[in-house]
């Protein structure tokens, strides 16, 4: 059995927490996705307003070095909190994309709620979860990064 954990910054933890006390003999893997838009905005800019020549001044490198060590600092907690070993899987792009194509083949998929957290309802997920939620090719393990509201925070029935 092969469960894909999709860590993010924030939503972590709850993640990483499901996937230890129900995927105890699974083949685990974290998996970690950066979007590039802003190193590549950066990048484009250096490249339009400075011209070549100082590729060493490129602030678009220094964000994708930013990215990389926060998302190495990420699998490290992620793997100190999980107790036990772990595939890393990092990739670039649009994460919601990136994550229904890691999860092609997996078992299972935990991923967390990363919306509006203080009600139930469509709109604790955001666009990606929702897109992953939608899209996955396996089944989906959705949990609270923390704890759930209570049912009082439902959002009223819609009027007929």
């Amino acid at each position: 059995m092969s469960v894909i954990i999709w860590i993010t910054e924030g939503t972590w933890p709850a993640c990483v927490d499901a996937a230890r006390e129900r995927a105890d003999t699974a083949d685990l893997v974290l998996l970690h996705v950066a979007d590039d838009a802003l190193s590549e905005a950066a990048h484009g800019a250096f490249a339009g307003l400075l011209g070549r020549g100082r590729p060493e001044r490129d602030p678009g490198t220094r964000l994708e070095d930013l990215s990389r060590a926060a998302a190495d600092d990420l699998f490290t907690a992620a793997e100190r909190r999980l107790g036990r070993p772990a595939s890393r899987l990092a990739l670039h792009g649009r994460a919601e994309q990136q994550v229904v194509r890691a999860a092609d083949g997996a078992d299972l998929l935990v991923c967390a709620r990363d919306g509006d957290r203080t009600r139930l309802g469509p709109r604790s997920l955001g666009p990606a979860t929702r897109f992953v939620v939608d899209h996955a090719p396996c089944p989906v393990l959705l949990v609270w990064p923390d704890a759930a509201p209570g049912l009082g925070t439902l959002p009223p029935p819609p009027h007929h």
